[in-house]
């Protein structure tokens, strides 16, 4: 899911870039017969793409604070165990990354062009959460993953939800559990998620959610 947004996130970036690079420096825009300080309803279009950015970003920021909160409560949960210590190094080094990366972003559209104040501050936002994010998370071990009835969620910088119905196989390959449905959905998160001295008890407590006959479990861990 964070590569997905991170994807979208890119896409809208680059015309945001070339908009804000034609403005802040005012460059002839030929086939339109101006330049980009003259452009017209450019203030519109900044506007738009600077609301489809904080949409993006709010929509990963609710679905990551959502999956913290339902992880935290244990006592719903068959199994439910923080992330493993290598996990956890990752997932603040990734977050880091993506907040330095976005905040120099913002503050890059700015000093270019001040009338891309709007997307600058979607980039700002998403630094901002994933900084507060990032400590709260890893305060209390708030990164976790678990197990319901019905399901196996796994919720740190990214959300995996792996619902039992419609499962047919769980497998591991290349450090990650990756779960088969029926008709090709496939569905994983890393394997790191779980703490390897936990790794026997997430299957023995998986294996009790779901009906044997109909679905495979690798014995290989």
């Amino acid at each position: 899911m964070n590569k997905f947004i991170n994807a979208l996130l890119l896409f809208v970036l680059f015309p945001t870039m070339l908009l804000t690079i034609f403005v802040g420096f005012d460059l002839p825009i030929e086939f339109l017969k101006t330049s980009g300080s003259q452009l017209p309803y450019r203030a519109e279009a900044f506007m738009a793409l600077g609301i489809i950015l904080l949409v993006i970003n709010v929509r990963r920021s609710v679905r990551r604070w959502m999956g913290m909160r339902l992880t935290n409560q244990v006592n719903k949960f068959k199994w439910n165990e923080p992330m493993s210590s290598e996990r956890k190094k990752r997932v603040v080094v990734y977050t880091l990354m993506e907040a330095l990366v976005m905040g120099c972003v913002g503050t890059a559209l700015y000093q270019v062009a001040q009338e891309a104040f709007i997307p600058s501050s979607a980039f700002w936002f998403g630094t901002a959460d994933n900084l507060v994010f990032l400590i709260v998370g890893s305060t209390g071990n708030r990164f976790r993953g678990g197990i319901t009835s019905k399901a196996v969620i796994i919720a740190d910088r990214d959300v995996s939800l792996i619902y039992f119905s419609g499962l047919r196989k769980v497998s591991i390959q290349q450090d990650s559990i990756y779960f088969d449905y029926i008709k090709g959905l496939q569905l994983s998160f890393p394997m790191d998620c779980i703490p390897p001295s936990k790794k026997d008890e997430f299957f023995e407590i998986l294996e009790q959610q779901i009906d044997r006959d109909k679905v495979f479990v690798t014995k290989n861990r």
